[in-house]
């Protein structure tokens, strides 16, 4: 039986966040960053990441309950946000940003969108609450440790960033991250939808 809700539970994790769509978003936000930099960001994201699902797991709904926000509140911010962010990526604003200074580390986008919302996302959190909240101790750890299990394989694609800039070449990165910002407009707007579905707004779609 725990080995059947550790499936389930790392196949719903694993679809909410999806680790392997996450990693061309890196490849593009982290564009011409050395190697190391790029270690840095995906260890920082992937630990907050960590952090967040954790709390989520254990006290999210108390928490959300407490300040009086809703998970669909959560959407639509986030989705906002990462709207505000495909903008820069489609019209290269982070580019020109980059390009006026020398030094980078102006440019960190561990904290946000990564960490928050792309990994610990809306769809992340609530499957956190919703598969850990009021369980028994053994489900619950199972459910963190799929959950680590999970952001694990978005670091190890991280990693692979470097090799997958090189064999794109500089024309493949423009267009990898306008792609990308396209993909994630799309997003951000389907997460407003949802939140919007939530409160009831868009009962229709």
């Amino acid at each position: 039986m725990e080995l059947t809700f550790a499936i389930t539970a790392f196949f719903t994790l694993f679809v909410v966040i999806d680790p392997i769509g996450l990693a061309p978003m890196f490849v593009a936000m982290t564009s011409g960053m050395t190697q190391r930099r790029r270690l840095q960001i995906a260890a920082t994201s992937c630990i907050i990441a960590v952090v967040i699902l954790t709390v989520f797991g254990l006290a999210g709904q108390k928490i959300l309950d407490f300040v009086g926000i809703s998970l669909a509140a959560f959407r639509i911010s986030g989705g906002i946000l990462l709207f505000i962010t495909a903008l820069d990526m489609l019209f290269e604003r982070r580019t020109a940003r980059r390009e006026e200074k020398t030094d980078d580390l102006s440019h960190d986008p561990s904290v946000f969108p990564l960490a928050m919302p792309l990994i610990a996302g809306p769809g992340a959190l609530a499957s956190m609450i919703l598969l850990a909240s009021g369980a028994e101790w053994s489900v619950t750890l199972t459910v963190f440790g799929v959950m680590i299990a999970v952001v694990a394989l978005v670091f190890l694609l991280f990693l692979l960033a470097g090799p997958i800039e090189r064999l794109l070449g500089a024309t493949g990165v423009i267009v990898t991250t306008r792609l990308m910002g396209m993909i994630l407009a799309a997003l951000s707007v389907q997460f407003i939808i949802d939140g919007l579905r939530d409160l009831g707004v868009l009962a229709t779609l």
